[in-house]
């Protein structure tokens, strides 16, 4: 998979993607994409997955990679998995073969905005179970480079953190099989 983007997208054409983004339905989607990151800068699609309450999404490097915010340098349990609005994913990269760049691993079809999913919400992904994390997922260089500097200002704006545009941080709380296609429920 090329590591570049080809078109970064102006803040004009980010913005027209909002009111898609923003009608992604509240209690009910589905999974799009399913992203492992094998090693550093690497991307595998794959079409079903095991979450796990231990390795996060079995094959992806989130636990060898650690984490610069625990204490230890360990892997941060509340970013096991980082889900990502399909619609934004679209609105940001374009087709969805490029969509891995961002380094997400669920691509879903749901609005994952604080306001619908604030932390500690819990979400039926397929077979598994995780709850939204406090901890906030942003860009960083990589993605800046990868989409552009309007497209880092896109996802921080203060529409963009409460939208979550660059998704949002989660972690396995049952683990299970998920497939592309497979509904994602909002649970009371």
């Amino acid at each position: 998979m090329k590591d570049t983007v080809d078109l970064h997208r102006s803040s004009e054409q980010l913005s027209q993607g909002l009111d898609a983004i923003r009608s992604a339905p509240a209690d009910a989607g589905v999974v799009r994409l399913i992203v492992r990151r094998p090693a550093e800068d690497e991307r595998e699609v794959v079409q079903e997955a095991v979450l796990d309450l231990d390795e996060g999404l079995v094959g992806d490097t989130w636990r060898v990679r650690g984490s610069g915010s625990t204490d230890d340098g360990t892997a941060n349990p509340q970013a096991q998995v980082t889900v990502v609005n399909a619609r934004a994913a679209e609105t940001i990269a374009g087709e969805i073969e490029q969509w891995p760049l961002a380094g997400d691993q669920l691509y879903v079809d749901l609005d994952i905005s604080e306001q619908n999913l604030p932390a500690g919400t819990r979400l039926a992904v397929g077979e598994a179970e995780i709850e939204m994390s406090v901890k906030p997922h942003t860009g960083c260089a990589k993605f800046s480079a990868r989409f552009g500097v309007d497209a880092l200002r896109f996802v921080a704006s203060s529409e963009g953190r409460a939208l979550r545009l660059r998704g949002a941080n989660a972690r396995v709380v049952r683990g299970g099989v998920v497939r592309v296609g497979d509904p994602v429920l909002k649970l009371r």
